[in-house]
């Protein structure tokens, strides 16, 4: 399972081991924390449109990856807080879907020399990790969802999107790097439809996964920040 704050997050962070996985056999499952009605700097644009738009296209993009099911929270985009309502709508998919193992956002990466982290990235992947420990695990956490028939579910392996010093495990991806580019095509309303800019995000995609393999001797990979819960 994937948790992201926006449609498109999943697929920059992680759609090259969600397809590599996905073909070995894995099940996926997406959750979006909010459907991206803020994702435009057009004043023209309906907030309700875009979000619509937007879902439709991160269904297209989880399909490519292989995905089973999205699940869209609908939260508003730029309010998200790790609240205890965020909380619980995160456990009952964790407890519905029973993962092995959950893929988040890093809520420590909040900048560096040349970016910002949106807050919604780090109130995404802040949630999700107090949803998978200890709410989802323990029996009255979250009674109500007892009560829905949303058993106590353990996962125990977490993989927060990491780069640089941050990152303690890479995936070699040279097999779906061709997948990965696919599924961000399918974000439409983000990455446009103009095919020389589509080959320069593919040249940048490309690029980045291969300076993150170099030192790994993979031709192109994505990297995590790895959590075994014992």
């Amino acid at each position: 399972m994937i948790i992201v704050a926006h449609p498109d997050d999943g697929e920059h962070m992680a759609a090259g081991t969600l397809a590599k996985w996905a073909r070995e056999g894995s099940e996926i499952y997406y959750v979006l924390c909010t459907s991206g009605d803020k994702g435009t700097s057009d004043p023209n644009v309906n907030p309700e449109e875009l979000a619509a738009t937007r879902e439709r296209e991160q269904r297209a993009a989880a399909a490519v990856v292989g995905a089973r099911d999205v699940v869209f929270l609908r939260y508003p985009d730029g309010a998200l807080r790790n609240t205890l309502e965020l909380r619980r709508d995160i456990v009952r998919e964790i407890r519905r879907y029973k993962p092995d193992i959950l893929f988040c956002q890093d809520p420590t990466n909040r900048y560096s020399d040349a970016y910002i982290n949106h807050p919604d990235h780090r109130a995404a992947g802040d949630t999700a990790l107090d949803a998978v420990f200890p709410s989802a695990r323990d029996y009255h956490a979250f009674p109500e969802l007892i009560a829905e028939g949303f058993m106590p579910h353990n996962t125990l392996e977490v993989y927060l999107g990491a780069q640089g010093s941050n990152a303690t495990v890479w995936v070699d991806i040279a097999d779906t790097i061709d997948a990965k580019i696919a599924a961000l095509r399918e974000h439409k309303s983000q990455v446009g439809e103009d095919q020389e800019r589509l080959q320069g995000m593919a040249d940048r995609i490309r690029q980045r996964s291969a300076d993150v393999g170099a030192a790994h001797a993979m031709s192109y990979a994505e990297s995590f920040r790895f959590i075994h819960l014992r």
